[in-house]
């Protein structure tokens, strides 16, 4: 579950980020905040995965906000002021939407912050049972996957297969933007169509990489690729 706050002074701010948010599994609002200094006080007694933080707010910045927090949650920025994006990529924001923006800008945000878990994510969610995951549209829906479950991905066209342990999911994106979501210390790409978990190969013979039942072929221009895992 990934526990989130919305901080913002708009009203109309709050029900949009919430009505995408409820478009997803495992989202959960902990609390309406319109003022950063009511988050601030939130924060000193409980513990979040996630702040939609606004900018331009009363009281406190949301800027000055983010500095006076020691253990910093992620953070997506919300605001209608594009010419503060460098400064909070400097404080480590995950993403910077620029209002008005749509489901899609926001999925790939959600999918941004909890894709490519830094290693103190890592330990989050070892403590807080947080799994690494991300979102995507299939048949017309948003289904939550869990990338440890992800054995390989395979491009079809303008589609991509994801491989899971369960069942193959398809979706309406070419393989190389699903690659932009995954981190390449867990996902070898091993030929222009195929990228495997790394963690799920039972072995390597030949021009092959064998995961479970499946086969995949590895191509000429990415055996250097499965060099490197084998030094």
């Amino acid at each position: 579950m990934i526990k989130y706050l919305i901080i913002d002074d708009e009203h109309i701010a709050h029900d949009i980020i919430k009505g995408y948010c409820d478009l997803l599994p495992n989202m959960q609002l902990m609390k309406h905040c319109y003022d950063a200094l009511e988050a601030f006080e939130y924060l000193s007694k409980n513990n979040v995965d996630l702040i939609f933080l606004d900018l331009n707010m009363p009281k406190l910045k949301g800027f000055d906000f983010l500095k006076t927090l020691k253990a910093k949650p992620k953070v997506i920025v919300t605001t209608a002021y594009k010419e503060y994006a460098i400064e909070g990529y400097e404080l480590d924001i995950e993403d910077y939407l620029l209002k008005p923006f749509g489901f899609e800008r926001f999925l790939k945000a959600i999918n941004k912050a909890f894709a490519k878990p830094s290693a103190q994510q890592v330990i989050s969610s070892q403590n807080r049972n947080i799994s690494k995951r991300i979102f995507v549209k299939s048949d017309k829906k948003y289904i939550q996957i869990d990338l440890d479950k992800i054995l390989y991905i395979e491009a079809s066209g303008n589609y991509t297969i994801i491989h899971t342990t369960s069942k193959p999911i398809t979706i309406r994106e070419k393989v190389s933007s699903v690659l932009e979501l995954l981190s390449k210390e867990v996902f070898l790409q091993v030929h222009k169509s195929f990228a495997v978990a790394i963690k799920h190969i039972s072995s390597i013979e030949g021009n092959r990489v064998f995961i479970t039942n499946h086969i995949i072929p590895i191509g000429k221009m990415y055996k250097n690729n499965v060099i490197q895992i084998l030094k």
